[in-house]
């Protein structure tokens, strides 16, 4: 493990999201947020069970209206009868008092509570809407994201750090003080649920912006200045490989300064493209950096015109798709497959030695070289596979090698 999981500035006091721990030294919690209508009950559960199966393990979901509100008994009931246990975390935002005071089932339903400071209400009404929202968590014992976004950041308390600077003999630039309000935002909120009733170790907080330097400042900055669970995210982070390369260039950052508690990439999904992709790259993420191991990962080289076969590309996803699709039986089955390590390598220039150092790795070969593949073993040549069914037979070496290494003794 990556030595950011020691580092004494990751969060000391844990949070319980039912049974999730956050904070407190516990694992970086990968979590995710649906797309559907609330209200339509049947899409909602299909999503949300979908993205439990991929691998979230807090699933938020939007609560903005009455028929949303009134929905998520009925989301949790259905989840629960398809053993689909994952907390569920209601989204509040201007509306939330009320939606929590009108449908109490609710408010009892969800695992965990996420607000605003921001558009939590506005003018006159903004202290008491906040105060009946950690109300009714305080009284149900449920946990509080309070969740800053910089698009969304408190117009008085803007006004008032503008003025504050003004004030100074050297005032810092519009970005420091952006930064600041981001971060006084999410703490004097924090005391104000602490004053009425809400315990300390109810309370997460993020900031989120959707440039990466800004994010990085603003999460250390925070860090530095609390002790409370802090929920990573790059809001708006984008479609594609560009919301995957911000998100990760930030995250990263801050994982390995030992800053983050709980994370999730917030992916625009191309169109027709599954939700479930945000939770693998988070996943990924992780696992890539050392602080948590979900699945085999499979290490393939970038090809070059050694390689001007595509067979090693076809194995290498065939061998990836199969892991991910084994998974939820696997880890069920087998505990601790998700740290087996696997090479899919494309000719001889790094294919022996990356596969050595593998647990399973194939080493096939490229333009030129004889039509076989070795296949190394705990870093020691076990075989040699030739002719059309290498694909095949190469799974078959790893489904193998799963059973006999991971495999709980008979009886």
């Amino acid at each position: 493990m990556s030595d950011a999981t020691a580092n004494p500035r990751r969060a000391t006091r844990a949070v319980a999201v039912d049974k999730v721990l956050i904070g407190g030294g516990a694992p970086v919690v990968v979590q995710s947020m649906t797309n559907t209508d609330t209200a339509d009950v049947a899409a909602t559960v299909k999503q949300v069970a979908d993205l439990w199966r991929a691998g979230s393990e807090l699933v938020r979901i939007t609560v903005n209206n009455p028929e949303s509100a009134a929905a998520v008994p009925r989301i949790r009931e259905k989840l629960d009868m398809m053993s689909v246990p994952v907390p569920l975390v209601g989204d509040f935002h201007y509306n939330g008092h009320q939606l929590l005071a009108d449908e109490p089932a609710c408010a009892i339903a969800l695992a965990k509570y996420r607000i605003n400071p921001g558009n939590v209400g506005f003018g006159k009404k903004k202290d008491s809407q906040f105060g009946a929202i950690i109300e009714t968590a305080a009284r149900y014992g449920k946990p509080v994201r309070i969740g800053v976004n910089w698009g969304s950041l408190d117009q008085s308390l803007a006004a008032r750090l503008m003025d504050e600077n003004a004030a100074r003999a050297q005032p810092w630039d519009a970005a420091r003080v952006l930064r600041e309000a981001l971060v006084v935002s999410a703490l004097e909120s924090a005391e104000k649920a602490v004053e009425i009733g809400l315990p300390r170790d109810r309370i997460i907080l993020s900031a989120k912006v959707s440039g990466v330097q800004e994010l990085i400042a603003v999460y250390r900055e925070l860090a530095q200045r609390s002790d409370f669970p802090l929920h990573l995210g790059l809001t708006e982070a984008g479609m594609g490989s560009k919301g995957m390369v911000a998100s990760s260039a930030a995250l990263a950052v801050l994982m390995q300064e030992g800053i983050g508690d709980t994370i999730r990439i917030s992916l625009t999904p191309e169109p027709g493209a599954a939700r479930t992709l945000e939770v693998v790259v988070a996943q990924e993420l992780l696992q890539t950096m050392g602080l948590r191991a979900f699945t085999p990962l499979v290490t393939a080289c970038p090809g070059c015109g050694r390689t001007t076969s595509e067979f090693f590309q076809v194995l290498a996803q065939r061998v990836q798709e199969h892991v991910r699709g084994q998974m939820p039986v696997w880890k069920l089955k087998y505990p601790g497959v998700e740290n087996l390590s696997l090479a899919v390598m494309g000719c001889v220039v790094n294919g022996p030695g990356e596969s050595r150092h593998a647990d399973i790795g194939i080493s096939l070969p490229g333009t030129g070289e004889a039509p076989s593949a070795p296949v190394f073993i705990d870093g020691q040549k076990a075989m040699t596979l030739r002719g059309e069914n290498i694909a095949d037979e190469f799974v078959g070496v790893i489904d193998a090698y799963v059973l006999q290494r991971y495999g709980r003794p008979s009886g």
